[in-house]
């Protein structure tokens, strides 16, 4: 009766090992299979892509602004100081200059003929001011700057409209002795009379420069 007992668990032994072996071969061909369908699948998608390769990255630029030009202040403090001291408001023009009824001026060694033949329009006119509006030290500024640019550029005749003052106090033309003082007072200027009517009359001054 022992005997046939040991035989049974035996058998019944040998038959869990083979279910568990069958188990095991399952679970096994089942990895494989997955396996072998990730690598169908892997193949699918290099062949679609093709060949890749890494993008390229450029450098870095990073540009360095350009730095503005330092304003030379000192220097222009020191023309602008130069121009105030070289035209002075006390100058008295009345002792040097010979006025005739059209306001005339000319230079020491300049002949009287000189302006005759501004009054008949001799030198054309190449450029003008109009100091109109300004205030006394902005009309004196503005026509020191304006004569140096005028030597700069080679210009020999040229207007000043310094108003008739119409629209100033008491109807007086203020800047009118300004600017006779002022440019009497200017060594490029070699003569200046009144404008003709065309040309202003007694509001402007046709001015003669050194060439």
């Amino acid at each position: 009766m022992s005997s046939f007992k040991n035989l049974a668990d035996l058998k019944s032994l040998s038959q869990q090992l083979k279910q568990q072996e069958e188990s095991r071969q399952r679970a096994e061909a089942i990895r494989l299979e997955r396996e072998k369908k990730a690598r169908e699948e892997a193949n699918i998608f290099r062949s679609s892509v093709g060949t890749i390769a890494p993008l390229k990255i450029a450098a870095k630029h990073n540009p360095i602004p350009a730095r503005p030009e330092p304003l030379p202040f000192q220097h222009l403090a020191d023309e602008q100081a130069a121009l105030q001291e070289s035209l002075s408001d006390e100058f008295d023009a009345d002792s040097l200059l010979e006025t005739d009824e059209n306001l005339s001026y000319t230079r020491t060694g300049v002949g009287q003929d000189v302006v005759r033949k501004l009054r008949k329009g001799h030198w054309v006119i190449q450029a003008q001011l109009d100091l109109h509006g300004l205030r006394r030290d902005e009309a004196r500024d503005s026509l020191g700057e304006f004569l140096r640019k005028c030597m700069r550029n080679g210009t020999r005749c040229v207007r000043i409209i310094h108003g008739k003052g119409l629209g100033s106090v008491n109807k007086e033309p203020v800047l009118k002795q300004k600017v006779r003082n002022w440019l009497i007072q200017k060594d490029e200027v070699l003569a200046f009379s009144q404008a003709t009517a065309a040309d202003g009359g007694s509001g402007a001054l046709i001015v003669l420069l050194k060439s």
